[in-house]
């Protein structure tokens, strides 16, 4: 092996040891789980709404989605609904029309709860759309799930087992930051006896305790769970209060589901908690004057609010911050980057080799193929074996 290519690896395997860590993980650690990416999910909402929404709801969200752009899927949706919703309650008539569908205020609400129910069982159950083999499509229901667990379980006891091996004891808790509303990560931290924190205290029944501006605690967890777009567990309620409520439970009594927020006013959104206090803590994260590394994997870079946090936390000049992005390619936002000022502290994992700044690729696979280091079963991979071995 090329020794440039080698001292890459070497570099990247240290990174990855690193004793100040986090993870920033997308949809795309869950898709193998039987979770859908969004725009089958954005599909699978439109049949329920077909087959068991009210008369209008997916007349509505089909005239919603003909005015967005073409990739929109549906945070997009319930973002332009959400903004309608603004609209109607700022209105003389408290109502706003949608193709000759005139909703109020109330009935925007219902139809907006509708969406997230749809979208958190289906979450919950699975779903695997018809692939493009002729595969037909698999839905899983309350009786039939059909998630599985086994990819988080083994990258959790790969990142707690083997890389913390020799440094258990001087790590800081692991930040695992996620966009995603499943709950695999912590079912697999559970699982594996790994202890953690998520700002909720209680049991089954929990709820949220740490608020804006608190200092993450220091009880020695092994990681500190932090869901930026909220869960499928996730409830307001009565009192304002938010609250991780176990599936199918009546208690408390739940006013709406904490599950996802407007992508075009989601920044608004996050000034009031626990929103506010996620990205704060991301915020604080990205700011450590230490050295620290943020890893990406599953993420595709589409939310531009967590991108700014990055790329504003990277433009500060006494900022340590190492990114180790887990990608496919080099897309747009990671070109700025490692291109930029600070683009030696961007590494990109790819399907064509590693790249450091702008250098690279380097460890390339063979003629012909590619590599597979940078899905989630690949970041195990290299968390198991080291970035070297998996090169070879």
């Amino acid at each position: 092996m090329d020794p440039i290519a080698k001292d890459n690896l070497a570099q990247l395997d240290n990174l990855l040891a690193a004793s100040n860590q986090s993870w920033l993980f997308g949809a795309g650690i869950s898709l193998d789980a039987g979770i859908p990416l969004m725009w089958p999910l954005t599909d699978r909402v439109f049949a329920r709404a077909k087959d068991e929404g009210e008369a209008n709801d997916l007349k509505v969200l089909e005239f919603i989605r003909s005015q967005l752009f073409d990739d929109s899927h549906i945070e997009h949706i319930l973002s332009h609904l959400g903004d309608h919703r603004a609209i109607a309650d700022r209105s003389k008539d408290k109502n706003v029309t949608f193709d000759g569908v005139t909703l109020s205020v109330d009935e925007l609400d219902a139809l907006h709860q509708r969406v997230l129910t749809w979208i958190a069982e289906t979450i919950r159950w699975g779903y695997k759309p018809e692939k493009a083999d002729g595969t037909p499509e698999v839905v899983g229901t309350h009786e039939a799930r059909i998630v599985i667990i086994d990819n988080h379980s083994a990258f959790v006891s790969a990142l707690f087992n083997r890389s913390q091996a020799g440094v258990a004891e001087r790590r800081r808790a692991v930040r695992l930051f996620t966009t995603n509303y499943d709950t695999l990560l912590e079912d697999a931290l559970a699982l594996g006896g790994f202890s953690y924190w998520d700002g909720f205290s209680g049991g089954a029944v929990a709820y949220r305790s740490h608020r804006y501006g608190d200092e993450e605690p220091n009880l020695r967890d092994r990681a500190h769970v932090i869901k930026l777009h909220g869960s499928i567990d996730w409830h307001m309620g009565e009192d304002d209060r938010v609250w991780r409520v176990r599936d199918g439970d009546l208690y408390p009594k739940k006013v709406s589901r904490v599950l996802i927020y407007p992508q075009s006013t989601k920044y608004l959104a996050t000034q009031r908690d626990p929103f506010a206090a996620q990205f704060d803590l991301f915020r604080r994260a990205l700011g450590a004057r230490e050295e620290n590394v943020l890893a990406t994997c599953g993420y595709s870079f589409g939310d531009e609010h967590i991108n700014q946090e990055i790329e504003l936390a990277l433009q500060r000049p006494e900022n340590k911050t190492t990114i180790l992005a887990f990608a496919r390619g080099i897309n747009p936002t990671l070109e700025r980057w490692r291109t930029g000022a600070w683009g030696k502290r961007v590494y990109v994992i790819a399907e064509d080799g590693l790249y450091v700044g702008t250098d690279g690729p380097f460890a390339g696979p063979v003629a012909g193929g590619k590599r597979d280091w940078w899905t989630f079963e690949g970041a195990t991979k290299i968390l198991n074996s080291g970035a070297e071995a998996c090169a070879l």
